[in-house]
């Protein structure tokens, strides 16, 4: 390739939605490694979720063990997802990225408390490379009343972005959006804002084999988990000066070679994590067993922690949130985030008696006990059945669905479809899935940063709670 066709070439590599896929980045790291030896200039950003705390590493060491392989990898830039900005305070979110060796960038968080964005934060910024200078924006999905708990104010991202794309234009020679906020979003602003050449997506996990053109802005996506790299071709055109989308693809991540200095690190931070975790949080003198199908203790446990912790008259939690029991003797913190590892936080509704019953009704029917489901920080198999404390519910398993429960008490008084409770619960069933007439609650409560785990050890710590577990909710007639 001639060498005045190199200073005119620019190559965007990017990941996003990692979720601590610790066992593909040695090998994403190599692949980068790989594209930096082809001609030309490079770039490569992150768009968010590379932290997930279900993983060992993650959690173990609070977000560390990313930040090294985000460093090791040499990103020109990141941006934060949900899973970072919902799942860590800000302060120990800014503990990890203290360590960061680049640039987090994100134009549309503010802390309530000043009214700027967070110290380690920029809404914009300008990489120099070669003879290009790319203006990099950020933004993340506005959890606007979550964010708000953790002391943020998280705002519509357009006009923000908007804003920053008049910052930079005359700056700069392309924009490239970071955008954290879902393929939706990404085509409304590709629309609606004038001035970015590329947005670069994650958060509902789309992939894009090639840049999709939408105005003048491409939109490119590598999918989840990093089971795709991301790749654009930046061109600048020798008689205008002009730099465009040249071309684009998402490459496959396969086997190969590996990163032996990412792969070493990880392997640290895991043996480290493991070690954290195993510190003792509790000592219980019974087995706590776990079913899917039918009440057991650990999930009258997790029903009794929600209730304690939310201080409602009952509560309803899903068994399918604990991967396994727990054993008799001590407890370890490594324990209970293995056997519950969802980012779920706790929260108070008020709730109609008769989306109680009807939800009571769907928990003896096994297409919903065993049902997968996906997302809004589930992590675990199936959604399981309904665990409650506070209630005690007479029902017939040999009656046809939906008319097998005979009665539910709430302190010995008879549940009224007609009347309204003060329900503990999880955030996730506000938002529609599983159970779905938990979505018909009222004035929600939502409790971070606090996760079902941290509950489940402070349940255990209580006196008499674990012996309470074993005490049936459920009774047959």
């Amino acid at each position: 390739m001639p060498p005045e066709l190199d200073q005119n070439r620019l190559t965007i590599l990017h990941t996003n939605d990692l979720h601590s896929h610790f066992g593909v980045m040695a090998r994403i790291s190599s692949m980068i490694e790989e594209e930096r030896t082809r001609e030309g200039e490079f770039l490569l950003f992150d768009i968010g979720d590379h932290m997930d705390r279900m993983a060992v590493e993650t959690e173990g060491s609070m977000g560390q063990a990313n930040v090294d392989v985000l460093n090791l990898t040499g990103y020109d830039a990141v941006t934060i997802g949900n899973n970072e900005g919902l799942t860590f305070t800000p302060d120990l979110l800014e503990e990890a990225y203290s360590g960061l060796l680049c640039p987090v960038v994100c134009c549309n968080v503010r802390e309530r408390s000043s009214g700027e964005a967070p110290v380690w934060m920029k809404k914009h910024l300008i990489l120099h490379k070669g003879n290009f200078r790319i203006g990099v924006i950020g933004a993340t999905a506005p959890y606007t009343e979550f964010y708000g708990l953790l002391g943020w104010d998280v705002l519509d991202a357009a006009p923000e972005i908007a804003d920053q794309v008049n910052l930079l234009k005359d700056k700069t020679d392309f924009i490239v959006l970071l955008s954290h906020l879902g393929i939706h979003t990404d085509k409304e602003i590709a629309q609606t804002t004038e001035g970015i050449g590329l947005i670069l997506g994650g958060h509902t996990h789309h992939l894009l084999e090639e840049p999709l053109r939408i105005g003048d802005a491409y939109l490119s996506a590598a999918e989840k988990f990093g089971h795709y790299l991301g790749l654009v071709q930046l061109v600048r055109d020798p008689v205008n000066g002009r730099v465009s989308v040249e071309s684009g693809r998402c490459l496959p991540v396969e086997n190969g070679p590996e990163n032996a200095e990412v792969g070493e690190a990880i392997t640290i931070h895991r043996r480290h994590a493991q070690d954290r975790l195993k510190q003792t949080v509790a000592i219980t003198a019974n087995e706590l067993k776990v079913d899917y199908n039918q009440e057991s203790p650990f999930g009258n446990l997790l029903a009794q922690a929600v209730r304690r912790f939310t201080g409602a008259e009952l509560s309803i939690v899903n068994s399918g949130q604990l991967l396994d029991g727990l054993p008799e003797g001590e407890i370890s913190a490594g324990m209970l985030h293995a056997r519950c590892p969802s980012p779920i936080n706790p929260c108070r509704i008020r709730l109609r008696g008769e989306h109680i019953l009807y939800s009571l009704e769907q928990s003896l029917l096994p297409e919903m006990t065993e049902k997968v489901i996906y997302g809004y920080g589930f992590r675990g198999k199936v959604l399981g059945n309904l665990c409650v404390d506070g209630l005690e519910v007479l029902y017939n398993p040999l009656a046809k669905p939906y008319h097998r429960i005979v009665q539910v008490n709430l302190a010995g008084v008879p549940l009224e479809p007609d009347q309204i409770y003060s329900v503990g619960t999880l955030d996730m069933f506000t938002f529609g899935i599983g159970y779905q007439r938990l979505m018909q609650g009222t004035d929600k409560v939502y409790m971070l940063p606090e996760f079902i785990r941290d509950l489940l050890r402070m349940e255990l710590q209580e006196p008499g709670a674990v012996e309470s577990s074993f005490l049936a909710r459920w009774l047959t007639i």
